[in-house]
Protein backbone atom coordinates (compact mmCIF):
# COMPACT_ATOMS: atom_id res chain seq x y z
CA UNK A 1 0.00 0.00 0.00
CA UNK A 2 2.79 2.37 0.90
CA UNK A 3 4.71 1.75 -2.35
CA UNK A 4 1.69 2.55 -4.52
CA UNK A 5 1.30 5.98 -2.83
CA UNK A 6 5.00 6.62 -3.38
CA UNK A 7 4.71 5.63 -7.05
CA UNK A 8 1.64 7.84 -7.52
CA UNK A 9 3.32 10.87 -5.94
CA UNK A 10 6.42 10.38 -8.07
CA UNK A 11 4.26 9.99 -11.17
CA UNK A 12 2.32 13.17 -10.31
CA UNK A 13 5.59 15.03 -9.78
CA UNK A 14 6.96 13.92 -13.17
CA UNK A 15 3.74 14.80 -15.00
CA UNK A 16 3.63 18.17 -13.25
CA UNK A 17 7.22 18.91 -14.27
CA UNK A 18 6.51 17.86 -17.84
CA UNK A 19 3.44 20.10 -17.90
CA UNK A 20 5.41 23.06 -16.56
CA UNK A 21 8.16 22.61 -19.15
CA UNK A 22 5.66 22.37 -22.00
CA UNK A 23 3.85 25.50 -20.75
CA UNK A 24 7.09 27.47 -20.63
CA UNK A 25 8.09 26.34 -24.10
CA UNK A 26 4.72 27.29 -25.62
CA UNK A 27 4.81 30.70 -23.90
CA UNK A 28 8.18 31.31 -25.51
CA UNK A 29 6.54 31.15 -28.95
CA UNK A 30 3.35 33.00 -27.98
CA UNK A 31 4.89 36.04 -26.27
CA UNK A 32 6.14 38.55 -28.92
CA UNK A 33 9.85 39.20 -28.96
CA UNK A 34 11.35 42.64 -28.56
CA UNK A 35 13.05 43.96 -31.66
CA UNK A 36 16.71 44.67 -31.24
CA UNK A 37 17.92 48.20 -31.84
CA UNK A 38 20.41 48.13 -34.69
CA UNK A 39 23.19 50.67 -34.51
CA UNK A 40 24.98 51.27 -37.81
CA UNK A 41 28.68 50.54 -37.53
CA UNK A 42 29.88 52.90 -40.22
CA UNK A 43 28.26 55.67 -42.23
CA UNK A 44 27.15 54.83 -45.73
CA UNK A 45 30.01 55.26 -48.17
CA UNK A 46 29.51 57.80 -50.90
CA UNK A 47 32.87 57.16 -52.55
CA UNK A 48 34.35 54.26 -54.42
CA UNK A 49 37.90 53.36 -55.38
CA UNK A 50 38.74 53.50 -59.06
CA UNK A 51 41.86 53.09 -61.19
CA UNK A 52 43.11 56.09 -63.17
CA UNK A 53 44.65 55.90 -66.62
CA UNK A 54 48.18 56.18 -65.24
CA UNK A 55 47.61 53.27 -62.82
CA UNK A 56 46.87 55.13 -59.57
CA UNK A 57 44.06 54.15 -57.24
CA UNK A 58 41.83 57.12 -56.30
CA UNK A 59 38.55 57.58 -54.45
CA UNK A 60 35.73 59.06 -56.51
CA UNK A 61 32.31 60.31 -55.39
CA UNK A 62 29.61 57.92 -56.65
CA UNK A 63 27.39 60.77 -57.86
CA UNK A 64 30.14 61.82 -60.34
CA UNK A 65 30.25 58.44 -62.08
CA UNK A 66 28.32 57.96 -65.31
CA UNK A 67 26.89 54.45 -65.39
CA UNK A 68 26.89 52.89 -68.86
CA UNK A 69 26.08 49.30 -67.93
CA UNK A 70 28.91 47.87 -70.07
CA UNK A 71 31.37 45.56 -68.33
CA UNK A 72 35.03 46.05 -69.21
CA UNK A 73 37.20 43.00 -69.81
CA UNK A 74 40.55 42.43 -68.12
CA UNK A 75 42.35 42.70 -71.45
CA UNK A 76 40.90 46.16 -72.05
CA UNK A 77 42.01 47.32 -68.61
CA UNK A 78 45.56 46.03 -69.12
CA UNK A 79 45.91 47.82 -72.46
CA UNK A 80 44.26 50.97 -71.07
CA UNK A 81 46.76 51.52 -68.25
CA UNK A 82 49.74 53.47 -69.62
CA UNK A 83 52.26 53.18 -66.76
CA UNK A 84 52.14 49.52 -65.80
CA UNK A 85 53.27 48.99 -62.21
CA UNK A 86 56.13 46.59 -61.63
CA UNK A 87 55.83 44.11 -58.80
Amino acid sequence: METSKKDNSRRKFLWGGLGALSTISTLKFIIPKRQKNVIPCAPATTTTKMLTEDGKLVEVDISKIKKTGVKVSDKDVITWVKNKPTF
